[in-house]
């Protein structure tokens, strides 16, 4: 594992990516609710003949035609755009909150599983010494048990001890899979830069109104 790991995996993470797509929508939103300000132009065009005797419908002055814009436009709605724009904007507030609290919480079980690994390393270092540590005190206590210098009880103790350091060793170890575990979980699917997304990237931080 790097010692560094690149904020942008955690784009590829759902909750993260879910939440910035919702932001993005509610932000949408925000834009159409103030499109409704502007008039609505309508650009339309007619034509047709204003003589009923089919004779005369070669000739160009029995032919009419016309095309232009229309506008239309809400003079009063009692507050109703207004109100429409702030609901918009709140759900957008809303969103921006939900969006911080889950990239929050998405670094704080990164940060928690990359403590843990670290410190996880560091005890099976010292544990394996342990280990190593009591490995040659069963085979001290064995040599001196077969020289008639110490009773066997001695080699007992001695192999009881480096049982006991092996588990501790062992549980250590299942630990630190176990976070690894975690921290690919947390991190949306391992630490290899190499996999981030490279078409339609979800940038953290972007979509701001």
């Amino acid at each position: 594992m790097p010692l560094g790991v690149p904020s942008q995996l955690l784009e590829r993470r759902p909750d993260v990516a879910a939440d910035e797509r919702l932001m993005a929508q509610a932000n949408a939103q925000i834009g159409v609710a103030e499109a409704a300000y502007f008039p609505t132009l309508t650009l339309s065009a007619s034509a047709g003949f204003e003589s009923t005797n089919a004779a005369d419908w070669i000739t160009w002055p029995a032919r009419f035609w016309s095309v232009g814009p229309s506008i239309s436009e809400t003079i009063f709605d009692g507050g109703l755009r207004s109100a429409t724009v702030a609901q918009y904007r709140a759900a957008y507030d809303q969103s921006v909150a939900t969006y911080r609290q889950t990239v929050l919480t998405a670094f704080q079980q990164v940060e928690d599983n990359l403590a843990s690994l670290r410190i996880l390393s560091q005890e099976i270092q010292q544990q394996d010494q342990a280990v190593a540590s009591s490995l040659h005190y069963v085979n001290i206590a064995t040599d001196r048990y077969k020289l008639g210098l110490d009773p066997y009880l001695d080699v007992i103790t001695a192999q009881t001890s480096l049982l006991s350091n092996q588990q501790t060793d062992v549980t250590l170890r299942l630990q630190q899979l176990t976070a690894s575990v975690q921290l690919i979980e947390a991190l949306g699917g391992g630490w290899d830069a190499s996999q981030l997304p490279t078409s339609g990237d979800i940038r953290i931080g972007k979509a701001q109104h």
